[in-house]
């Protein structure tokens, strides 16, 4: 079965250019990422678009909320029959395990993991909030929260995946933003990897966005990405 590895991120503010990059790509190369900003434009019905041209789908809306309104919005959003929803990992516990009872229940069952830190926070940021912890140690304790809630993985760094794959073990799902090839800028992203350093640290997929989308050629950008991490394996600490 075709598992491509590489996520591409639609961070677009409406449906028609996100549909004029996709027509350039292709699905056996690639899944796509459609988050709140494009969701909130365009909708379910962008959504289906996109899997009739033969996509898989990972709807990044982060859900965060009490544990039953958490657990709904995963519902429904299985119904759409996308690959692969989130939530946030500070939800807490309760709200974990509604979110995972919920999609449990349903006929079509996505792949659900847990946001533990965003990509653009570092030290300074935890510590204005009041985290008296690293962001490796914040990114452990949240993983391991969704792990015990049956969650499937957690979204975290790249610089965070060694620990977390050899903490839970291969099935555990790592979905790792802030990827950028060596010849790219960081952009907004504070802690960045790429393509083939991230698989080695034991990245299960790789969210990659402006490399691809905005690149000249984005089919061959993203030939090029899926040619640097052909047989990359992790590689144990």
């Amino acid at each position: 079965m075709n598992d491509p590895k590489i996520i591409i991120a639609l961070d677009y503010p409406a449906s028609a250019p996100a549909l004029s990059l996709v027509d350039r790509l292709q699905p056996g190369l690639c899944r796509l990422k459609v988050g709140k900003e494009l969701f909130t434009a365009a909708g379910p019905e962008l959504l289906d678009r996109l899997m009739q041209r033969g996509f898989e789908i990972f709807l990044d809306l982060k859900f965060h909320d009490i544990p039953n309104t958490a657990a709904q919005a995963c519902k429904a959003a299985a119904s759409l029959g996308v690959w692969m929803i989130n939530v946030h990992a500070l939800g807490g516990r309760k709200m974990l395990e509604a979110a995972r009872d919920a999609i449990d229940r349903c006929a079509h069952r996505p792949i659900l993991i847990a946001v533990t830190m965003l990509t653009s926070m570092g030290q300074q940021d935890l510590a204005d909030i009041g985290i008296n912890a690293t962001p490796a140690e914040m990114v452990l304790r949240l993983a391991a929260i969704a792990r015990e809630s049956g969650l499937d993985g957690v979204v975290c760094s790249a610089q965070e995946a060694a620990l977390l794959r050899k903490q839970f073990g291969s099935e555990f799902c790592l979905v790792t933003p802030g990827i950028r090839p060596a010849l790219a800028g960081h952009d907004d992203q504070s802690r960045v990897m790429t393509p083939q350093a991230a698989m080695q640290a034991g990245s299960s997929y790789l969210v990659i966005g402006r490399p691809v989308t905005q690149a000249a050629d984005p089919l061959q950008a993203l030939l090029d990405i899926n040619k640097e991490i052909v047989g990359a394996r992790f590689i144990a600490p």
